[in-house]
């Protein structure tokens, strides 16, 4: 499966006036290589593994596949996954017919705030809210398999 998303850093909080459900999650990684991503993320009593390979030059687009996992096994994962394990708060945001995932990062990476958009093709136009700030498309170090080794708290 191809995914095609646009990062980007957040503002402000005022997008959670929009937001229709929030979650906590937790994630690690099993491998953080650039060309083959593996992460397990648990959410709740739901959990997945997810399989990404390497993104296209502009950072959009890359082949990711994501197969639920039972949340027990989640649990077992996540203790062998490399140092160190990501918890983020997630927001699900409307705006027009897309959704934002806003993510506010916790721990070693309080204080970073992602916002991301998927899309159905590269060129598709998407509205973009006063609180959506700089894009970060393509830029490693915000990737989440990134901010796992390098967290944001260790930033100039």
């Amino acid at each position: 499966m191809i995914e095609i998303e646009r990062k980007f850093l957040v503002r402000n909080r005022s997008y959670r006036e929009a937001a229709v459900q929030h979650w906590e999650m937790i994630q690690g990684f099993l491998s953080t290589n650039p060309d083959r991503v593996v992460r397990i993320r648990r959410c709740g009593n739901q959990a997945w593994i997810t399989i990404k390979g390497c993104s296209d030059a502009g950072g959009t687009t890359r082949q990711e596949w994501e197969y639920a996992i039972s949340p027990e096994d989640a649990t077992e994962m996540l203790e062998i996954c490399l140092p160190s394990v990501i918890r983020k708060i997630r927001y699900e945001v409307p705006v027009g017919h897309h959704i934002f995932e806003v993510d506010e990062f916790q721990d070693d990476n309080q204080g970073l705030i992602l916002a991301e958009v998927e899309l159905q093709e590269e060129g598709e136009s998407f509205p973009r809210p006063a609180w959506l700030g700089e894009e970060v498309t393509g830029k490693p170090e915000y990737y989440n398999s990134q901010l796992s080794k390098n967290p944001f708290k260790t930033w100039n």
